[in-house]
């Protein structure tokens, strides 16, 4: 095992973020391990409490953590587990993606790349498999406007049948930056799409706080039904099923929801928001309390005013934030709940594009009782993933794979 040091130019070669990016108007941040209760910041209502059971929670100042690279690939952006399959699957940003068997990168078992544009932060952004296996969902950027686009794939074992995609959400895009781009399987089975604000800087479109707008929103379809016109379906406890906004919106008042991530063992959803030139954050909606909750952007960056706004009546203030002495764009972000990395249970694992180091928080009663910055490093994180038996890996946009081990063994 190896410990990876950052590299000294990243700073100077990041001109581009791929997914996060403060606009260039802050500071990049530096190498600042005095994090203390200032980055803290308000929380929210109740979440946050580990579950009885499975690895016990350690104090995080008493554990030591190791980046140990275990693959390299062209520029990946995310890498997922298949149900019922040992194998990693993971995305190149070109529009490749590929089987990770033993570790050991095999051909793609699809390719997309003359649909995928890869300018500013576009790309193939994330995949996701459904509940049985059987369907890949993709998320990426074509190259008319650098639109969103969602796209089903059938497969047939191994095999992605390229000639079954099935288009199912197309966004335009104003900007080619604030993608976000991220996708995940909720608890209920249903498909959650991180979507930001459309880029340039401030909103100036006013997304966010737009409930009739797609952009700046986290959207929540059911991907397995067609219905009222759309090949998905409109959940019914969507908070805009019945009107009052487009009924796609789960959660809205998000810049740049880069990566999300809900923790297995409770349902509470973590949301890492990019920031614009001051603040990072970190949201978190304990399981139920999610849908129709806003964050506030653009009237709030973290919970600060932005250019004179004001918190949104019911506004959910951020679990963590710092500011941008410490780091430029948040990658999240996944709570650990294996058993590979003994005593880091319940806490949430991030890291910074700029700073590159891995740092965790844990959260009680919405909260956050505990903050680590470890010395564990490498150059232009721009992903977290968990593996088929709790393992952690982090990805660079440099090419390598990390895996997240116990330092010194």
């Amino acid at each position: 095992m190896t410990t990876v040091t950052r590299a000294a130019a990243v700073l100077a070669a990041a001109a581009v973020l791929l997914g996060a990016c403060g606009d260039g108007d802050g500071d990049d941040g530096g190498d600042d391990e005095g994090l203390g209760a200032s980055t803290t910041g308000a929380g929210g209502d109740g979440g946050g409490t580990a579950p009885t059971g499975g690895a016990a929670e350690a104090p995080l100042d008493g554990i030591e953590i190791t980046l140990t690279e275990v693959a390299t690939v062209d520029t990946p952006t995310s890498l997922v587990t298949r149900p019922g399959s040992p194998t990693l699957y993971v995305t190149e940003r070109a529009g490749r993606v590929r089987p990770l068997v033993d570790l050991v990168p095999g051909d793609p078992i699809l390719d997309i790349t003359d649909e995928v544009v890869t300018n500013s932060e576009q790309g193939l952004l994330d995949i996701e498999f459904s509940p049985d296996g059987n369907t890949l969902y993709v998320s990426y950027n074509v190259p008319e406007g650098g639109d969103t686009r969602i796209a089903a794939y059938a497969l047939r074992g191994d095999t992605v049948d390229a000639a079954s995609r099935r288009e199912l959400l197309a966004v335009e895009q104003p900007f080619p930056n604030h993608k976000g781009g991220d996708i995940e399987i909720g608890p209920d089975g249903l498909l959650y799409i991180g979507l930001g604000d459309g880029g340039a800087g401030g909103d100036p479109q006013g997304n966010g706080q737009d409930t009739a707008a797609l952009l700046g929103k986290l959207l929540r379809i059911d991907p397995t039904r067609a219905g009222g016109g759309t090949p998905y379906a409109i959940p019914d406890d969507n908070p805009f099923a019945q009107g009052g906004g487009a009924p796609e919106v789960y959660a809205y008042g998000l810049r740049n929801p880069w990566r999300f991530d809900f923790d297995e063992a409770t349902g509470d959803l973590w949301i890492a928001d990019v920031g614009q030139n001051e603040w990072e954050e970190i949201d978190l909606l304990p399981a139920g309390t999610a849908a129709g909750a806003n964050l506030g952007w653009n009237e709030m960056e973290g919970s600060h005013p932005y250019e004179g706004g004001s918190a949104p009546a019911g506004a959910v203030a951020p679990v963590f934030e710092y500011s941008h002495d410490e780091g430029c764009s948040i990658t999240g972000g996944v709570v650990y709940r294996g058993d590979h990395v003994p005593g880091l249970a319940g806490a949430y694992l991030f890291t910074d594009y700029c700073t590159s180091r891995i740092r965790a928080v844990r959260a009680r009663d919405g909260q956050v009782t505990e903050q680590r910055v470890f010395d564990a490093e490498a150059s232009e994180l721009v992903s977290f993933a968990e593996g088929n038996e709790g393992e952690l890996y982090v990805l660079s946009l440099s090419g390598e794979i990390y895996r997240i081990d116990p330092a010194g063994g």
